[in-house]
């Protein structure tokens, strides 16, 4: 018999609190138990990955004094910072033109931005290369900049698109009204109001573009590798502190980015509720 409030389960019992917790504390361990392995021996006064002799920071020193890979994080940066520059404007424009307008085909570009999402990076890396070769492009920064920009505005038209099915269309209407242009419309009353979803897009857009390794490993040419293919072929002659320090930085560097993404949309997001 269905009680008010709902339907009532039988021979079901509940799971204990406890056994949920260790449950998830298992698989949280299994999960990120590695990484701070790395993170620990990164940290370690010999070169030794197994056996923990004793507390130094020598090897970041010797990571900082490496001329290829601070060539590799210049690259990185210049391919990140470029590429969620030109991913942001046109993910925010095309979150606004599949949010507010109607045309011809929506429903097949609605399907495309999150086909991108889900669509495997080495068949998106593979296409690039043979599209490159084909128009005779020469392999490098640039050509790596338009894969990034590529695959990463699928996902800042998302985060975008989603503050704007939140947003009150009330004061741009009432802005019109009053004589503001479709320009003066969206700069001052429209952009204000998702800038929080654009920053955590554009945060999510450098975060992918920093750590992404198959597309680049296919259409990176000579001089022009990023972080991720320089531990790729630095591991190649073994795993060593340097390695560990490495990637620790770009580890901590990742989640910083994550993280202040994520405190950005939910602060929007909780602001947007207020507001309504």
């Amino acid at each position: 018999m269905a009680a008010k409030g709902g339907p009532v389960y039988k021979g079901v019992g509940k799971i204990p609190d406890r056994v949920l917790f260790l449950f998830a504390g298992l698989i949280y361990a299994f999960l990120y138990a590695p990484i701070l392995v790395l993170m620990f021996f990164s940290f370690n006064s010999s070169r030794s990955t197994q056996v923990w002799t004793g507390f130094s920071t020598q090897w970041y020193g010797e990571l900082l004094r490496d001329d290829s890979v601070l060539a590799a994080f210049k690259n990185s940066m210049i391919v990140g910072v470029s590429a969620t520059a030109i991913a942001t404007v046109i993910g925010t424009f095309t979150a606004l033109a599949l949010s507010r307008h109607r045309f011809r085909g929506k429903t097949f570009a609605d399907t495309a931005v999150y086909a991108a999402t889900v669509m495997p990076e080495i068949v998106v890396g593979v296409s690039l290369l043979v599209f490159f070769v084909a128009i005779q492009f020469p392999l490098g920064i640039t050509t790596i900049v338009i894969a990034h920009v590529a695959f990463t505005i699928s996902f800042v038209t998302i985060v975008v698109r989603a503050r704007l099915s939140g947003m009150d269309g009330s004061m741009e209407e009432a802005a019109q009204d009053l004589g503001a242009s479709p320009v003066q419309t969206f700069l001052r009353v429209t952009l204000p109001l998702i800038l929080p979803g654009v920053m955590a897009g554009a945060l999510l857009a450098f975060t992918l573009s920093f750590d992404d390794f198959v597309i680049t490993f296919f259409i990176s040419g000579v001089g022009s590798s990023t972080l991720p293919l320089k531990i790729y072929s630095m591991i190649k002659f073994g795993v060593s502190p340097v390695i560990n320090a490495l990637s620790t930085v770009v580890l901590v560097a990742t989640m910083v980015l994550i993280f202040g993404g994520s405190r950005i949309f939910l602060r929007e997001g909780k602001g947007g509720e207020q507001a309504n």
